[in-house]
């Protein structure tokens, strides 16, 4: 295989800058066809982003032989089936984030796909972002010393679209996303800290509704402890009075401080006073870096690619552990 050829399953908003192109402009790569069970959506689609073929039933697109991979841009409660499908197919899987709704269904992903020699990707795709790669390179260089803790805050005001119980985004209802908004969004920082500062092995949280506006979580705040002994603690909350959004990873050196959402300055503070601050832009189509890393392990380059089914259902185990009780009571 000199060029893998892709094929989308469920190409609606996420796909159509942050991910799809990137399937078409990364190197080695071509999108050759997309799903969408309006045909005429998928029809629309494809002929805006040039895109040959278009289908209305994902096993279609599974089985089209002129597929190598497949995208699975699809809401969680799908991914499993999907998965489960492309890996008896034989074809390479790029699964969208979270990647699963529990962690018993990451590892059913992950052991199908093993049992048919499949790799399984995930997009967490700041794994391979030069904005997030360069906070891990200063961690890495030791330049705030020895990390003791983490601290992740994000919040929000309460948004006008989730105040419409008939037409709630399926975001937040948890038979299809998993969760809310938490799970849709602290799934990226809690994989990112996985990533730069290893596995979290225990966790303990709440969870509640406040607002009772959907049935979902819409505040959570937890204390979970890295297998390397890091402390961390984290809250999240989206019926606030402002737009928030700050993680602090704390060493005996120093503090860096960054967004996760935003393209803010990364900011350093050092013992002595000093501060430093870089600003490093996402790009335009900001899956591609991945995608790209994707694309060279599927021609063989093993390695390379930094966000697998493995550490992906990692972060889906600690969001199980922290929604445990709230789910519980549903």
């Amino acid at each position: 295989m000199k060029i893998v050829k892709w094929g989308i399953i469920g190409c609606g908003n996420v796909t159509e800058v942050k991910s799809g192109p990137a399937f078409q402009k990364s190197p080695n790569s071509a999108l050759v066809a997309v799903m969408r069970r309006d045909a005429a959506l998928a029809e629309d689609y494809a002929k805006r982003h040039n895109v040959p073929k278009w289908y209305s039933n994902a096993v279609d697109l599974i089985n089209d032989p002129e597929v190598d991979a497949v995208y699975i841009a699809t809401p969680p409660s799908s991914h499993k089936e999907y998965t489960i499908l492309c890996a008896k197919a034989g074809k390479p899987v790029y699964v969208e984030k979270p990647m699963a709704l529990t962690f018993e269904e990451c590892n059913e992903m992950i052991s199908v796909c093993k049992e048919h020699n499949v790799p399984l990707f995930v997009a967490y795709y700041r794994r391979s972002l030069p904005r997030f790669l360069k906070i891990k390179e200063l961690i890495d260089k030791n330049k705030i010393g020895t990390v003791r803790h983490v601290n992740c805050v994000l919040y929000h005001p309460f948004e006008e679209r989730y105040d419409d119980e008939i037409n709630l985004p399926w975001t937040v209802l948890p038979h299809i996303s998993g969760g809310g908004i938490f799970v849709d969004l602290a799934c990226h920082t809690l994989d990112f800290l996985d990533f730069v500062l290893g596995p979290i092995q225990s966790v303990r949280g709440h969870a509640s509704s406040q607002l009772k506006a959907y049935p979902a979580e819409d505040s959570v705040s937890m204390s979970f402890l890295f297998e390397n002994g890091i402390h961390g603690t984290g809250l999240w909350n989206f019926a606030s009075f402002e737009r928030y959004d700050n993680t602090d990873i704390v060493g005996d050196k120093g503090k860096i401080s960054f967004s996760t959402f935003g393209n803010d300055p990364i900011h350093i503070q050092y013992t002595n006073g000093e501060k430093e601050s870089f600003t490093i832009e996402n790009p335009l189509h900001i899956q591609q870096p991945l995608v790209e890393t994707v694309v060279a392990e599927i021609l063989g380059n093993e390695g390379i690619n930094p966000s697998r089914g493995t550490s992906a259902a990692r972060t889906t185990w600690v969001i199980d552990e922290v929604l445990k009780e709230f789910r519980s009571l549903k």
